[in-house]
């Protein structure tokens, strides 16, 4: 046991009073998919001193190609994603506390998570729950890592509140939002590749060791032999709401997130975007049909069926999922298909 973090103590940089560090650290966890599953593993097994995880969702087989916590068990059991990636984490390093959350996060679970933390990794699916994180983040003073993957492409970004610009500021540059695994598909060593990023990023910050930190947004195609390092501080916006002079915080208020709704006497939930937008169904509906789903479109509105549920898609982003009531299992399918 004495030896389990030699090669790391080895490393200069980290070293015994690094290490030290590490185990008196917090981290939380948003999301237990592929990028979760391996930023908690390589948390564990670096000596991290408590974990908390939390994900709404549960292990399916599509999830195994890449999620390196699984097994085909999980899969056949269907078991929580949270309470799958714990009891396998503590397998790893039973000396690091590891807390498993089975929820879906809005708000009001974030402001409870967040106390006592000292970094936030995420490791979500979809930009509303980003920048809940994102605006929690800047109020109370923790910093946070951003990054995704999808297909072969992959981003990271490193937010250090009243040191960089914040998510909020960058949105005209992130170029993701309305591709999911789900949708285009995903390889294993994009993952890799972002979780390499990611958990350095997490070391400099967990150890204290700030001035390395990376202050560009990287990204990458790994496919297609690319590689980009953004330098984005001049984006930073003095009046931005999240991070500025005058800061609201906009996404903690209920005017900026999803709107549920179980409709009366029917086996049918609503959900309805912050704000109305104007959605592509055409491109929608090449995408679906790419995934073999069987299509209907009209001027209106755009309806498909998944295993279970159908969807019924509306020009102005408002979405009807029938055959449940389940607001969770609802935002769940929203967020896979129309995020």
């Amino acid at each position: 046991m004495n030896e389990r973090y030699s090669r790391q103590e080895l490393f200069e940089p980290i070293g015994i009073a690094g290490q030290k560090k590490l185990k008196k650290k917090h981290v939380l966890i948003v999301g237990a998919g592929a990028l979760g599953a391996g930023s908690a593993e390589m948390l564990v097994r670096a000596g991290i001193g408590k974990l908390t995880i939390v994900d709404r969702d549960y292990v399916e087989w599509s999830n195994l190609q890449r999620q390196q916590l699984y097994t085909e068990k999980d899969a056949e059991q269907r078991i929580p994603k949270a309470v799958a990636a714990k009891s396998r984490l503590m397998l790893v390093n039973s000396d690091v506390e590891i807390i498993s959350h089975t929820m879906d996060v809005s708000v009001k679970e974030m402001t409870t998570l967040v106390n006592g933390i000292d970094l936030i990794l995420d490791a979500s699916d979809n930009f509303d729950i980003r920048m809940i994180i994102n605006d929690i983040s800047q109020k109370e003073r923790i910093p946070w890592i951003y990054s995704a993957c999808v297909g072969s492409y992959g981003l990271s970004y490193t937010i250090v509140p009243d040191s960089t610009p914040c998510l909020n500021c960058l949105l005209e540059a992130v170029p993701m939002e309305g591709l999911t695994c789900d949708t285009v598909g995903i390889i294993s060593p994009a993952v890799q590749m972002v979780l390499s990023i990611q958990i350095a990023e997490a070391l400099k910050i967990l150890v204290e060791d700030s001035t390395q930190l990376r202050k560009k947004l990287v990204s990458f195609d790994l496919w297609k032999n690319h590689y980009s390092s953004i330098d984005v501080g001049k984006l930073w916006d003095k009046d931005c709401p999240s991070c500025g002079k005058n800061r609201t915080y906009p996404y903690l208020s209920y005017s900026s997130q999803l709107k549920t709704a179980v409709l009366c006497g029917r086996d049918t939930v609503q959900i309805r975007p912050p704000h109305p937008v104007d959605r592509d169904l055409g491109k929608l509906s090449t995408v679906l049909s790419k995934l073999g789903r069987e299509v209907f479109r009209n001027p209106y509105l755009l309806s498909f069926t998944t295993s279970d549920c159908r969807l019924v898609v509306f020009n102005d982003g408002r979405v009807l999922i029938h055959g449940t009531k389940s607001i969770d299992k609802a935002k769940s399918l929203y967020h896979r298909y129309l995020s």
